[in-house]
């Protein structure tokens, strides 16, 4: 009976991961570059997981992280503060914005990054971009304190705002990439579960479920948590 009951969280974890493997935004990666804080690259990874990000690029020149994920995954600084969802999204580190660049447009990525307006630079408020032109998008978040570097601007394709309506006209690195993802996750499932890409591209005969039911959704969330506490 013991060893049943042992069992449950592992079958509920494997449920989960099935489960929402389908609604996984293929080919998008969010990159976070020179971050400051540990703690905001653990609400990233957490952010980008829970909207279905596939991968997260971390431009570290510190060397704060390790390079191998599999290091990543046992760093109790990264498990706690990503609320383990470390675990769950592959995460890459670079020396460089420029190494990171160089590896995303030798694999076919499209950058935008988020920024105010930048003269010289197409610009949009978040919700005016469509985010489902490129097979392949990367979205860059900045420094905590400085921002976007010049590089990544120049060789983005455009800038992303988040229109703000009060006196304060920031938001913090975990708030922005939040509600930056939630958006553009948004867009591309919606798009994905109309067309397909790849080899069968096309337009499907039945769309594909946007959103996870019900049923699914709220099945194991505590057993989940339970089954990956951070040790």
């Amino acid at each position: 009976m013991e060893t049943l009951e042992a069992q449950k969280p592992r079958v509920s974890v494997r449920r989960r991961a099935v489960a929402v493997r389908s609604f996984r935004c293929k080919n998008l990666v969010a990159v976070v570059e020179d971050p400051n804080d540990i703690r905001n690259i653990g609400t990233v990874i957490r952010n980008a997981n829970a909207l279905g990000v596939e991968r997260v690029y971390i431009v570290d020149p510190r060397k704060a992280l390790p390079d191998d994920w599999q290091q990543m995954r046992q760093r109790k600084s990264l498990s706690e503060t990503s609320v383990s969802a470390v675990k769950w999204t592959f995460v890459k580190r670079f020396d460089s914005t420029a190494a990171c660049l160089n590896h995303l447009e030798k694999h076919g990525f499209m950058s935008v990054v988020t920024s105010p307006h930048i003269k010289g630079k197409t610009s949009v408020f978040l919700h005016e971009g469509d985010y489902t032109q490129h097979t392949k998008l990367a979205v860059w978040f900045g420094n905590e304190k400085r921002g976007i570097t010049p590089l990544a601007v120049e060789r983005s394709e455009m800038c992303v705002a988040i229109p703000m309506f009060g006196m304060i006209e920031s938001l913090n690195l975990g708030t922005s990439s939040g509600i930056v993802l939630y958006e553009i996750t948004k867009q591309r499932r919606e798009y994905q579960s109309k067309f397909r890409r790849g080899r069968r591209k096309g337009k499907r005969a039945e769309p594909l479920p946007t959103v996870m039911s019900r049923e699914i959704d709220g099945f194991a969330s505590s057993e989940t948590e339970q089954a990956d506490e951070p040790k």
